[in-house]
């Protein structure tokens, strides 16, 4: 069955901020903020389920061992959004759930329950985009070394192309792996993140050069192994350089900066060599690059995904190299109930934009946009998420702008469907347009849930 997509209507008496004809609405989850069930047909441990059990490193001491039952509540939940009206779901596949040890022999019963989501979501109208990797790496390839290691590429590569062999009968949008940036970055330099480490620059380096590779590798392995129609791409939290004043020369400072600050990642993959900035601040840190690594990582894609919460940047040209300057926020800026989400909507009209000018990519989906908040149900049970209604109102403003000025975005995933296991904040911090009560399952829609229904009907912002 076909996905659904939005028709052109805008209300009588409003301004139309419409779509283009075929834009395609989604909402989007990650297997290990809602699946729970870890445990369950044979799953292997990954080392967020490790990192969660370490006291300390969650808020809350919290776990996903049961998050939102999504195992076993998945049919529940794809009725949420077939309420929504959306045409696509972005979710993610469990590596540990198809190869326990991350690589060998495969786990049938765990490819059954993508086999049974999949169907269920056709039977729905959605298609499935499917994500292979948002972080959730088996534990048992950390202890050969992680993405310090060169098997877990092509162990990646591996699992990728089995999962194209037999899903892509009906998955025809696979995503390689979701926000690289920030799973490096957060897992193995800041600490912050699973694994938990604090790596030095040359060992962080290959890290990130290998899952770079990863990615490219899988695309090959998809390739080869896919049914044919399928399409693949990546979805990146690309570093967000907003020109200050938009004039020309703030906003040509702003690609020098979105292509620097995005060197080891999304310039490195869609250009196919790191920038001389990038290898120059490295220096004897730089990372190793084997024969053909440069050449399997700029493996063309089909699509790129972005995901966009808030601007990282605000830039201002510069006369001294390189060209650009950050302008520094006073401390009284805005932000949503994560004390990283600065709320800046302009971010989701230049992150595509950028992308096209940049890049020349042709077609760009928005992965994931969404905003935390402090959600609790008023005394008649409804959650008044008001907030968020007019952080998503003002992003979507923004994306449609960009849409107007001819940038080829082909949708948007609303990031969440319903509120989850959110990292190292646990259950503190919500992002869901349902609301979940985690001790009787019970999904509710909020207010935003209403609201994002509107502009999927309507096709616009409303």
């Amino acid at each position: 069955m076909p996905a659904r997509t939005a028709t052109d209507v805008t209300p009588p008496g409003r301004i139309a901020r419409g779509f283009p004809r075929g834009f395609l609405w989604g909402t989007a989850t990650s297997a290990f903020q809602i699946e729970g069930a870890v445990n369950e047909d044979g799953r292997g441990p990954s080392i967020w389920d490790t990192f969660s059990r370490t006291p300390g490193r969650i808020i809350g001491n919290a776990n996903a061992d049961v998050a939102n039952d999504h195992f076993h509540r998945y049919a529940q939940d794809v009725q949420l959004m077939k309420s929504l009206g959306v045409g696509a779901y972005r979710f993610s596949i469990a590596w540990p759930r198809l190869f326990p040890d991350g690589s060998g022999r495969p786990n049938p019963k765990g490819l059954d329950f993508y086999n049974r989501l999949v169907d269920e979501l056709l039977a729905n109208g959605i298609e499935p985009f499917a994500t292979l990797y948002h972080w959730d790496l088996p534990q048992a390839l950390q202890d050969q070394g992680g993405w310090e290691s060169r098997v877990t590429p092509q162990s990646f590569a591996d699992y990728a192309g089995y999962v194209a062999e037999h899903l892509t009968d009906r998955v025809k949008r696979i995503f390689t792996m979701n926000e690289i940036a920030a799973f490096v970055e957060l897992g193995y330099g800041q600490g912050l993140f699973a694994p938990g480490l604090k790596l030095p620059p040359d060992r962080l380096n290959k890290v990130r050069h290998h899952a770079i590779l990863g990615h490219g590798l899988a695309v090959q392995a998809i390739r080869a192994r896919a049914r044919s129609g399928t399409r693949v791409g990546l979805a990146e939290n690309i570093t967000v350089c907003v020109p200050v004043i938009e004039t020309p020369e703030h906003i040509a400072a702003a690609e020098k900066a979105t292509r620097e600050f995005n060197a080891p990642y999304l310039t490195a993959i869609l250009e196919g060599q790191y920038t001389r900035a990038f290898l120059a601040s490295a220096g004897d840190d730089a990372p190793p690059i084997s024969q053909g690594d440069m050449n399997a990582i700029a493996s063309p894609v089909d699509f790129v995904g972005i995901n966009v919460y808030a601007p990282h940047h605000f830039i201002r040209a510069s006369s001294d190299p390189p060209g650009f300057a950050s302008v520094p926020l006073n401390a009284s800026y805005p932000r949503m109930a994560s004390n990283w989400l600065r709320v800046g909507p302009e971010a989701l009209y230049w992150a595509p934009r950028h992308l096209e000018k940049i890049w020349n990519v042709k077609s760009i989906y928005i992965t994931e946009n969404g905003c935390s908040a402090s959600d609790a149900p008023a005394a008649d049970g409804n959650v008044y998420d008001a907030d968020r209604v007019m952080f998503l109102r003002n992003y979507l403003t923004q994306l449609q702008r960009a849409t107007a000025d001819g940038v080829p975005v082909r949708g948007y995933f609303a990031w969440s469907l319903m509120d989850n296991f959110e990292w190292t904040d646990g259950y503190s911090n919500r992002f869901g347009l349902h609301y979940v009560d985690y001790v009787t399952q019970q999904r509710r829609p909020k207010l935003s849930a209403e609201f994002y229904k509107q502009v999927v009907t309507n096709n616009a912002v409303v």
